[in-house]
């Protein structure tokens, strides 16, 4: 389905301080009042604006301006001013409407601006009140601004909007005491209100303008996806032409991946009608399974929509044949395949998109054969191809993180190194950027930055204003919460099949109570010693005793502990939940040397969060952050059969526990990958949520403790 409007409408800030830009209304060439003979100096302007934007008088003499305006035609007269994309707006649920203003109706619900008088009437013959107006025009023009009022007739209600036209000088009160709130507005004040509310912001504007709407990280959240396409909706009744664009790591984190595989994700993708994607980390995390990619393959040849990758090149793995166009840049892609980037037409204008993901995804995911370019020089050579093409609109879709790890990759060190890219829409570090970050300093060219945080709370969108070489002189973005949003009827509908399978799995228990909540925050995880992560390795450590009695310790990396549990009842939704990436047993033999490396790399960032921060069973150990990294493991004790702590010998071997993907390298264990590369690492093929799930059946109630496993010295001075 098409949401296309007539013109650009949000206002805009500019790009090196983000703020906002006033326009002067362009004057109307033809005026039409002449023919109306009750139209004043002070209502011509502002008639004629209305007027040209399909107003009519209530005569051919008389344009009405004493005339209380009903709520039918105030809703026509502001949709036809915002030039709403009403023949695509979801039926507002009025069975009262004329057929003349359905449509205004329609579009202005789904922008928010009315909830009409009840849920099936919206009383549209009643004239309506100069206080009601202000919340229309406030909401509908997305207007901001503060002041005191000196009014005694303006409620709570009201107060906002009230606020917001008196300190952008586009309404006075009828007294100096009186905004006449209750008073019935008339034709001509209205007028005025929607001429001087168009000027504040630039409507008219006729410097070219791009929409766009974001996200990222959505990790298999789909039960926000009835809410997500509301949001988008509204933004498509709003602006013109907008591009959906996904920044990647769409896949697991929620049982919706466990269970569907992607497709549910790709489903709902491809009814919203998304635009473009690039790939995230973990859309690579079954590479190591018995069919490697092959649930990506499906999910890239079955999407309606093309991907852009100009760094990641799946050549080296035969199940990606056909699909990737390597070093294309397609003004006609195909939906599911694979391009450097692509070009889209939009308003008349060509955008080159290309698209980036990070490289450190040999060392958190599994991408076997599948490669990574390094992101600055390929960044330029997307750039440098698509300005050979005639196009000066770029933006980049990357999955490297807002401000992660200079070792590999981030959006910052992109903006600073690349000159040419107007955009970058982000992901990968779950940032949430309340407002967009312009990067001008030491460019000629300013680039702006954009991310939405994580697990579909979130649709960004981002508006830019381009001059007519192509450079960025104006911007404005904000964050639309998914959550406050009422949810799409007909996603709802499509969701509930999949969403009934998933209640059925999370509602079964394993028998087991938690006598209090197993903390698995993300900020928790992958910084410090939880109860959950002590009680998630005992039950490695249990399990690897059974195939292996001479293991001694378990570790596992925090960036694979993804939920906490409630006190209560465990079920096993709550467990997959924590575990979705359905990692398997590793039993490793080490030195004690090799051991305090990988002690050393697991606290290596802290305080700072990482997904390589280790939790342990076995041992315990003390380290210093305000030391350098590589040299702050302090002490490290391994814990024997009768409980008691012995120091850790660093030419002495021991047999070690941990997941597969670490025991691989993933997080950066390179100390793991070579003792794989060795030979010393078995693997059995537990699962470790089946693993945790039979680890708490042997208990009927749980109360692990944080007990001074991980001591980080310097915190505690």
């Amino acid at each position: 389905m098409s949401y296309r409007t007539k013109s650009y409408r949000q206002f805009i800030a500019t790009a090196a301080a983000a703020t906002l830009i006033t326009v002067a209304l362009s004057p109307i060439s033809n005026a039409a009042t002449p023919e109306f003979t009750d139209v004043s100096k002070r209502y011509k302007e502002a008639i004629d604006y209305v007027v040209s934007k399909g107003a009519k008088g209530i005569t051919n003499t008389s344009f009405g301006t004493q005339k209380f305006i009903t709520r039918a035609d105030a809703a026509i007269l502001l949709s036809n001013v915002l030039e709403l994309n009403t023949e695509h707006a979801p039926n507002s649920g009025f069975t009262d409407v004329p057929a003349r203003a359905v449509q205004a109706v329609n579009a202005l619900k789904a922008i928010g601006v009315t909830a009409g008088k009840t849920a099936t009437s919206f009383d549209p013959n009643s004239p309506i009140t100069r206080g009601e107006l202000a919340i229309w025009i406030q909401k509908g023009f997305e207007l901001t601004g503060k002041t005191n009022l000196n009014f005694t007739d303006v409620s709570e209600r009201y107060q906002t909007a009230i606020e917001t036209l008196i300190s952008n000088k586009i309404s006075e009160g009828t007294s100096k005491t009186s905004f006449g709130t209750t008073k019935l507005a008339t034709r001509g004040d209205f007028s005025i209100f929607l001429q001087k509310s168009a000027s504040v912001t630039g409507l008219d504007d006729e410097d070219y303008k791009l929409s766009l709407m974001h996200t990222n990280d959505t990790h298999s959240h789909v039960e926000l996806v009835a809410k997500r396409a509301t949001t988008i909706n509204e933004v498509r009744v709003r602006k013109s032409e907008p591009l959906l664009i996904d920044a990647g790591d769409v896949m697991t984190g929620t049982l919706y991946f466990n269970e569907f595989q992607g497709k549910a994700e790709l489903k709902f993708m491809n009814d919203i009608g998304y635009d473009v994607m690039t790939f995230g980390n973990h859309e690579f995390d079954q590479g190591s399974s018995n069919e490697g990619h092959q649930w990506l393959v499906d999910f890239i040849k079955e999407a309606k929509f093309p991907f852009v990758s100009a760094n990641v090149d799946f050549s080296s793995d035969k199940l990606f044949d056909g699909l990737q166009e390597i070093g294309t840049y397609s003004d006609n892609p195909e939906d599911g395949k694979i391009y450097n980037g692509i070009i889209k037409e939009v308003n008349g204008e060509k955008v080159g998109i290309f698209g980036l993901t990070t490289a450190e995804t040999v060392e958190i995911s599994s991408p076997k054969d599948i490669s990574f370019k390094n992101y600055i020089e390929e960044a330029k050579n997307s750039v440098k191809a698509f300005k050979e093409l005639g196009i000066n609109k770029i933006v980049a879709v990357t999955h490297l993180g807002y401000n992660d790890n200079i070792e590999f990759d981030n959006d910052l060190e992109l903006a600073k190194q690349v000159d040419g890219i107007d955009v970058i829409i982000g992901g990968h570090s779950h940032t949430l950027l309340e407002k967009p970050t312009v990067v001008s300093e030491g460019k000629a060219e300013p680039t702006i930055i954009v991310q939405t945080g994580e697990y579909n709370n979130y649709v960004g969108t981002l508006d830019v204003k381009f001059d007519k070489n192509g450079k960025v002189i104006g911007q404005a973005g904000k964050l639309l919460s998914v959550k406050e949003r009422a949810e799409d009827p007909t996603t709802a509908i499509a969701l509930k099949p999949y969403a009934d399978k998933i209640a059925e799995i999370q509602a079964e228990s394993i028998g087991v109570t938690a006598v209090e909540p197993l903390n698995g925050a993300r900020n928790s995880v992958r910084t410090s010693e939880t109860n959950l992560g002590n009680l998630i390795t005992d039950g490695m450590l249990s399990t690897a005793k059974t195939i292996n009695p001479d293991t001694v310790i378990a570790m596992t990396n925090g960036g694979g502990i993804r939920e906490s549990i409630d006190a209560g009842d465990i079920t096993i939704g709550e467990v997959l939940t924590v575990m979705p990436f359905g990692n398997t047993l590793g039993i490793m033999n080490l030195k004690g040397s090799e051991i305090i490396d990988a002690l050393e790399h697991s606290v290596s960032q802290a305080p700072e969060a990482s997904g390589g921060f280790l939790h342990v069973s076995g041992m315990t150990f003390k380290y210093d952050s305000s030391k350098k990294a590589g040299n702050r493991v302090v002490e490290v004790n391994i814990k024997g059969e009768d409980g008691k702590l012995s120091p850790l010998q660093n030419d002495e071997s021991y047999i070690v526990a941990t997941n597969i993907f670490t025991a691989k390298g993933g997080d950066g264990f390179d100390t793991f990958a070579k003792a794989y590369a060795d030979g010393r690492v078995s693997e059995p093929g537990f699962t470790d949520y089946q693993m945790f799930i039979n680890y708490l059946k042997t208990f009927e109630t749980v109360d692990p403790k944080v007990e001074g496993r991980i001591i980080d010295v310097s915190a505690a001075k």
